[in-house]
């Protein structure tokens, strides 16, 4: 899909007015409902992430000894596990800590590949051949395997550790397309312009390179969010990311699986919630390339026209 988005995006002029620039997009993104269903699906998803422990009483931690693998109630919206702990004050906080881990490493393996690919791109010769071949090296590794036996040893440092080793593994491939991009940019007159004023050339691609890519990177990084999420997810399931006593929506569908068809309120909400997340950053992604890209179907053709077009059909 990185390959797809890179293709389809433009490589914008570095002297175009930005505020127009920016009200064209938003008025692509306004023009798109599925980037504004996902948005909004996204908000209420964080909102029920960090607001809803206000909610109820109960911790996710907490036990209720009286109430054991009790089904949804008033008592407790979403039921409880076989430890009478209350599922929605633990669904809460697997989403709160799947989404902080999502953003993270997307935050963190995207600006590492525009560093990269920018570079390699940029300076060529040996830094470009060194960084490439970092680059093929690490898609070389099977990096599901590698974290797995990596990730036991780093127990002690806690999840933020996890957050780096799968950001660590997340990042090539956005690297090659910036580093593409950034070849392609290098020969455009504004660049030339900076090269014989004398400016520097990390100056040059944090003020002209960098920004020209952008709207890839945001489209990218955004369905990064996603993958990540998925990632920590399966990790999480099979043991190898966030641990106990801290839960995520990978740990609460593993400690669930067994248990949904007798108990089916302990794996189907957590599971609801990231087959919704996932889908709303899919929507917005797909949004953000119509609306950055304006050689894309969605941003050419305007939903007033679509509309004239279907009913003269």
């Amino acid at each position: 899909m990185t390959a797809a988005i890179a293709e389809n995006t433009p490589v914008l002029e570095d002297e175009a007015a930005p505020a127009g620039r920016l009200g064209l997009v938003l008025g692509r993104m306004r023009a798109a409902r599925g980037v504004l269903v996902g948005l909004a699906i996204v908000l209420l998803l964080f909102l029920l992430a960090f607001g809803g422990p206000y909610l109820i009483p109960w911790d996710y931690a907490t036990p209720d000894y009286l109430a054991i693998r009790q089904p949804p109630s008033g008592q407790h919206w979403f039921g409880t596990n076989g430890l009478g702990q209350d599922v929605f004050a633990q669904t809460v906080r697997g989403l709160q800590k799947s989404l902080i881990i999502g953003l993270l490493v997307a935050l963190f393996s995207t600006a590492l590949a525009s560093l990269v690919g920018a570079c390699a791109g940029y300076f060529g010769g040996w830094t470009d051949r060194a960084l490439t071949f970092l680059v093929d090296l690490m898609l070389v590794f099977p990096s599901f395997l590698i974290i797995t036996i990596i990730s036991p040893k780093l127990r002690g440092a806690g999840w933020i550790a996890f957050v780096a080793l799968l950001a660590v593994f997340n990042w090539m491939i956005t690297a090659r397309v910036v580093r593409s991009m950034t070849r392609s940019l290098k020969e455009r007159e504004f660049v030339r312009a900076a090269q014989f004023m004398g400016v520097r050339p990390l100056r040059i691609i944090v003020r002209h390179i960098l920004p020209n890519v952008a709207s890839f990177l945001i489209t990218d990084a955004t369905i990064a969010v996603g993958g990540a999420v998925m990632s920590e997810t399966a990790l999480s399931y099979f043991g190898f990311g966030v641990r106990a006593p801290d839960v995520s929506l990978g740990t609460l569908l593993a400690a669930g699986t067994d248990q949904a068809p007798v108990y089916p309120w302990l794996f189907y909400f957590a599971a609801g919630l990231l087959v919704l997340f996932v889908l709303a950053v899919n929507l917005i992604g797909d949004g953000l390339r119509d609306a950055l890209d304006p050689t894309s179907e969605g941003a050419r053709q305007p939903r007033k026209s679509r509309r004239t077009s279907r009913r003269s059909k």
